[in-house]
């Protein structure tokens, strides 16, 4: 793949830089920053399914796309990692406000970042790319979980994740965990263990997981539905 970094003006590679320092001076709690020293502009990210979340357990790879516009225009931000989700679409797109009219020039990759997280948390069925998941989050809770588990458990785990996205000739400027069974959200010393840093990142998180503990109320009592048939439909 071609570098877009001459396409980007110095001014914008210069604030592109800034805030990947910035990101690892601070590091993301259950977020780990990939960069490409090849081309500034390729960002991308493991994020960490979080707790209570039929995203738990997984690790999920995200994609921003910055394009010579940014900071002005927003960036475009994909899963790479396949999920099942009301906000992303077939292709990994991810619809979320703050990447349309909700984004301001003074926003950057932290805050985009932050706000992917938070969508594995709380779900936005109104304005759903994936229609069948926005309707089973809003109409059949149970089932809506039960099928993003599912895809979680075939797509995102851990060790799945470390064998296809770090291959031996991957350019990408991190290198592969020793061990499959490794989280190298765990292993980085970029990001804490977050068992230590959760209270640090409150402020970004207290209010979504409120959210969803709302919308999974019903959760505890779930059934599990029969994997073999939900197989069928990935």
């Amino acid at each position: 793949m071609s570098s877009n970094t001459e396409n980007i003006p110095p001014q914008v590679i210069k604030r592109i830089l800034k805030e990947i320092a910035e990101i690892s001076s601070e590091p993301l709690d259950g977020i780990k920053l990939i960069s490409n020293d090849q081309d500034v502009s390729d960002i991308q990210a493991l994020i960490d399914g979080p707790a209570d979340t039929p995203f738990f357990g997984g690790l999920f790879r995200v994609k921003l796309i910055l394009s010579k516009g940014f900071p002005v225009q927003p960036p475009k931000a994909f899963f790479i990692t396949k999920i099942f989700h009301p906000n992303v679409s077939s292709n990994g797109e991810i619809c979320v406000n703050t990447l349309k009219k909700d984004w301001k020039p003074e926003l950057g990759i932290k805050h985009v970042l932050l706000t992917i997280k938070c969508l594995l948390i709380v779900p936005n069925p109104e304005s759903a790319l994936n229609e069948e998941a926005g309707k089973l989050l809003l109409e059949e809770y149970e089932e809506y979980f039960s099928r993003a588990k599912l895809y979680t458990e075939v797509h995102a785990r851990h060790s799945l994740t470390l064998k296809s996205q770090y291959p031996a000739d991957n350019n990408i400027g991190s290198k592969s965990s020793s061990s499959s069974n490794t989280n190298p959200l765990d292993s980085n010393k970029t990001i804490p263990n977050s068992g230590n840093n959760t209270a640090n990142q409150s402020s970004s998180s207290d209010e979504p997981n409120i959210k969803m503990a709302k919308l999974q109320s019903n959760v505890s009592t779930a059934k599990k539905n029969d994997k073999k048939k939900a197989l069928k439909r990935l």
